[in-house]
C-alpha cells in the first residue's frame, strides 16, 4: 500500500507554487501581507516552507490572487494533504524537529546522493548496527532505553525509502567507514554484508572512497535530496545533515549547486560500483570475520 506523501514535502510543494503566483503578480510580499491583513513575516515564513498555512487561509489568498479553475483546485488539494501527518509524527516526543524534517525530505525526494565518512548512513545501516550508534548518544545526553529502541526503530522504517521504484540512491562514502569499529566483529561484519546486498538493488548506486584515492573534498558528510516537477512548480534541491539533535539544511540554488559538485568530484575519485562492492566484502572477510 502506498503512504500518502511527506507534509514537508507537500508545504515546500506549495509554498514554491505560491512564490511563483505572487511574483507573476508583481506583488510583493509586503503588499500582499497589508491587502489581507497579515504580517509581511507571515508571508515569508510560508513562502520558505517554515511554517504551513490552514487550508482556509491559502484559499483566501487564492482568491485575492484572482487564481481559479484547475489550478485552484490543486493547490486547494495540496493545502489539504500538507496537513496530513508523516508516519514519523507518531514518534514526535523523541525526534527533533531538524530530524522530522529531514526524514520527510528523504520520504519523497526523487534522488537521493549521499556523502558519509564517519559511519554507514542511517539508510544502510543495520539494526544492531544503528542501535550501537543511537546508543553512545547516552554518553553525551543521557537516553532511555525505551527511547533507544523507539529511535532505532524509526530509523529501520525509514529504510523503506529504498524499495520506491521512483527513488535513485547514490552513496559514495569513505573507506574507512568499513574499518571503524561499530559494536562488535559480528555487528560489523553482518553490516558490511548487508551494504554488498544493497549495492546490488537496482536503484541504487555505491562506491567507496579508497584511504590512498584523490581526497580533492574535504568536509562533513551530508545528504542531497532532489525533486521533480510537480504540477508548475519545480522544487530545488535540498542539502542536509543527518543529526538527531542539531543540523543544517540549506536551499540556495548556490549552495546546493556547490555539494553538487563536490558529490559527483568525490564519485569521479572513488571506486566504480562494482569493485566497490568487491571492497566491502573482503573487508568484511579479512578485518571481521574470526577476529
Amino acid at each position: 500500500m502506498t503512504e500518502p506523501g511527506s507534509p514537508t514535502v507537500r508545504r515546500r510543494r506549495l509554498a514554491a507554487e505560491l512564490r511563483e503566483i505572487r511574483e507573476s503578480r508583481g506583488r510583493s510580499g509586503e503588499s500582499v501581507a497589508a491587502a489581507l491583513g497579515w504580517s509581511p513575516s507571515k508571508i515569508s515564513r510560508y513562502e520558505r516552507a517554515k511554517t504551513g498555512l490552514r487550508p482556509r487561509e491559502v484559499e483566501r489568498l487564492l482568491s485575492y490572487y484572482q487564481v481559479t479553475g484547475q489550478r485552484r483546485a490543486l493547490l486547494l488539494a495540496l493545502a489539504e494533504d500538507a496537513t496530513h501527518k508523516g508516519w514519523w509524527e507518531d514518534s514526535s516526543d523523541v525526534l527533533a524537529e531538524d530530524y522530522k524534517q529531514f526524514i520527510g525530505l528523504e520520504h519523497e525526494a526523487n534522488s537521493i546522493a549521499i556523502w558519509h565518512v564517519d559511519v554507514v548512513a542511517g539508510l544502510l545501516q543495520t539494526e544492531a548496527y544503528a542501535r550501537h550508534i543511537i546508543g553512545s548518544y547516552s554518553r553525551i545526553e543521557p537516553v532511555a532505553p525505551g527511547m533507544i529502541g523507539r529511535l532505532v526503530r524509526v530509523r529501520m522504517r525509514r529504510q523503506q525509502a529504498i524499495d520506491r521504484a521512483d527513488l535513485q540512491l547514490s552513496v559514495v562514502f569513505d573507506e574507512s567507514v568499513l574499518q571503524r569499529r561499530i559494536g562488535d566483529d559480528v555487528v560489523m561484519y553482518e553490516q558490511l554484508q548487508h551494504l554488498a546486498k544493497v549495492a546490488e538493488r537496482p536503484n541504487v548506486t555505491m562506491q567507496v572512497l579508497t584511504l590512498d584515492g584523490q581526497h580533492r573534498v574535504f568536509g562533513e558528510s551530508f545528504v542531497i535530496f532532489g525533486f521533480g516537477a510537480d504540477s508548475e512548480a519545480v522544487l530545488q534541491d535540498v542539502v542536509a545533515t543527518e543529526h538527531m539533535r542539531s543540523g543544517f539544511t540549506l536551499e540556495g540554488e548556490r549552495e546546493t549547486y556547490l555539494h553538487r559538485i563536490a558529490f559527483d568530484t568525490l564519485a569521479e575519485a572513488a571506486l566504480d560500483p562494482q569493485a566497490s562492492k568487491a571492497l566491502i566484502l573482503e573487508t568484511a572477510e579479512s578485518r571481521w570475520l574470526g577476529r
